[in-house]
């Protein structure tokens, strides 16, 4: 699939129960998820500006072309995971980019998960409901 003479540089990214794998080579700045274009795979203009905006904030949108792969989750747990897995590639590719990324979190892996359903409950915390009659 790669072009000759285009190497990737790979960066993985999870978040929830998502997967995310990056490639990014240099480019014009092209933008694929799971072989689409990132505005029809993330339709809400939120969920794909928080997978973006790494870009601006490093000042790379226009320099790589990013193909990234996701799996797993909802729409924004792979998100997530695309930001997470986007902003690695971007530090392989140029470490100097690292003190732009880092302060606003896209390398911290967020550790929250669903939590678990216990017996004798509906759901995690929720009880049955109470009847007095």
């Amino acid at each position: 699939m790669a072009a000759k003479g285009k190497e990737y540089i790979w960066g993985l990214g999870r978040r929830k129960t998502s997967i995310a794998r990056v490639r990014i080579a240099p480019g014009t700045g092209i933008v694929t998820v799971n072989k689409r274009p990132v505005e029809q795979y993330f339709p809400v203009e939120r969920r794909r500006n928080d997978f973006i905006q790494v870009l601006e904030t490093a000042g790379v949108a226009d320099k790589y072309d990013v193909f990234v792969n996701v799996k797993g989750g909802g729409p924004t747990g792979q998100a997530g995971a695309c930001l997470m897995g986007l902003s690695r590639a971007l530090i392989k590719a140029d470490p100097a980019l690292e003190p732009n990324i880092r302060p606003y979190g896209f390398l911290t892996r967020d550790s929250r998960m669903v939590e678990r359903k216990k017996y004798g409950l509906r759901k995690a915390r929720r009880g049955c409901q109470f009847s007095k009659r």
